[in-house]
């Protein structure tokens, strides 16, 4: 037999109570379907990428370790090694982590602007490996992640998919607060019941929890991403917050010269070294006779990160920055992206991370097999809604939302006009007026 509720009329009024609960279900239920597919996918391939760099330390391994065989190279001779492998192409970066045993990583970028990383025996100045960047694992997962491998039109779907779980997560807290005999000793327990009940108790005890880790993600990815990130880089730029870093642009630096010999890597990196800059290094060799070298940290340390500019030629420290630096809203990007990779404070980050990305498959699973088994046989199963009539209140943070989430803003707007026009004349769903 159907497990099915059916729900008394509801009176076209200010919605409160029982009323203003099933219309939070509703609006809910509805995000959830879009949300939910989105979550399960996101917190399996972030919870994979929480381990990026043991991971390519496994598959990756005859190419990231090399056997100690006497003094290693000069960076310009493995570089030298490089170009005569890739010629017309141009060195976009390299990474030494000057250590014994560890491989020189050199990223190329060819006449069609594609990357590649090539791996490179620092005592043979042996080519060990070349990859298209794009192609290697980790950068797979995380173009997946971010944008399911669709390009600009999946990481809008993902964005989306960030706002709306957003408004889940808030609408969930709503419907998981304790009210009539729901009390607080009963939110907080295990589930305990049989059945449909058992997953919609698992649903909700996850989801508060979920509320608590998962959130702080969904709020520290939204720089990454088009609409959202794109508006908040605007802002920082107009409010003189926008990071002072000159690795991915800024106002360039010029040497004092534009001709002469240039200085070494050795030199470069032992200006580094001296300056106090964490290991790893990241070198970028000056693109033509006026520009600079540019050196950075690295290390996965926020905190300890920086970065020079070096005169090509007389190796005079030009320009630097440190975290200590970027202002407040930069700082605030910068660690949010630390936590949401997990690199903030160490281990702790990781497993608080990784507990995350459980209890987001979890939800996921949890929500899908409760809604499944409620719906009546042949239909969607949309939770019954008032008419309701909304309070400004409401219709305020409604409209907050909306602007400060705008493609979720620009979805509900488009929903409210198919119910409008289709919906409720197909009598598939129950429509929310939006009026005080």
């Amino acid at each position: 037999m159907t497990d099915q509720t059916v729900s008394a009329p509801f009176r076209a009024d200010v919605a409160r109570g029982g009323a203003f609960y099933r219309l939070v279900w509703k609006w809910h239920f509805l995000a959830s379907l879009y949300v939910l597919p989105f979550m399960l996918i996101l917190s399996i391939t972030g919870g994979i990428y929480l381990f990026k760099p043991q991971i390519e330390e496994i598959i990756y391994e005859s190419r990231l370790n090399v056997e100690v065989t006497g003094e290693p190279h000069s960076l310009e001779m493995q570089q030298a090694a490089v170009m005569a492998a890739f010629p017309g192409s141009r060195i976009d970066g390299i990474t030494t982590e000057q250590a014994p045993g560890r491989a020189t990583v050199f990223t190329v970028k060819d006449q069609n602007r594609v990357k590649s990383y090539v791996w490179v025996n620092p005592y043979t100045a042996e080519i060990l490996e070349n990859q298209e960047r794009n192609s290697t694992m980790m950068r797979m997962l995380k173009k997946f992640h971010g944008e399911l491998l669709l390009g600009d039109v999946g990481t809008k779907f993902v964005e989306l998919s960030a706002h709306w779980a957003i408004v889940m997560m808030i609408t969930g807290v709503y419907m998981w607060w304790p009210r009539g005999k729901r009390t607080w000793s009963k939110v907080f327990s295990l589930p305990s019941n049989k059945g449909r009940a058992w997953w919609r108790e698992v649903h909700m005890f996850t989801g508060i929890l979920a509320f608590v880790l998962i959130f702080p993600l969904l709020l520290t990815g939204l720089p990454w991403t088009d609409v959202w990130g794109g508006g908040f880089s605007f802002i920082q730029e107009q409010t003189g917050q926008k990071s002072p870093s000159l690795r991915f642009g800024g106002k360039p630096v010029v040497s004092s010269a534009s001709e002469g010999e240039a200085i070494t890597y050795a030199q470069v990196i032992e200006t580094a070294r001296v300056q106090g800059m964490t290991l790893p290094y990241t070198l970028r060799p000056p693109k033509n006779a006026d520009a600079t070298y540019w050196v950075g940290s690295a290390t996965r340390d926020r905190f300890a990160r920086s970065e020079m500019v070096i005169d090509q030629y007389n190796g005079e420290v030009l320009k630097t920055v440190s975290f200590a630096d970027f202002p407040i809203l930069a700082k605030a990007v910068s660690l949010g992206i630390g936590f949401h990779q997990g690199e903030l404070y160490g281990w702790t980050n990781i497993i608080q991370n990784v507990i995350a990305s459980v209890l987001g498959v979890i939800l996921s699973i949890s929500g899908f097999v409760a809604w499944w088994s409620r719906r009546p046989a042949g239909e969607l199963g949309v939770p019954a809604a008032p008419q309701a009539v909304l309070s400004w209140g409401m219709i305020a943070l409604v409209v907050a939302l909306s602007i400060l989430l705008p493609l979720m803003g620009a979805s509900l707007v488009l929903a409210l006009v198919l119910d409008w026009a289709i919906f409720k004349r197909l009598g598939w769903f129950q429509g929310l007026k939006l009026t005080a």
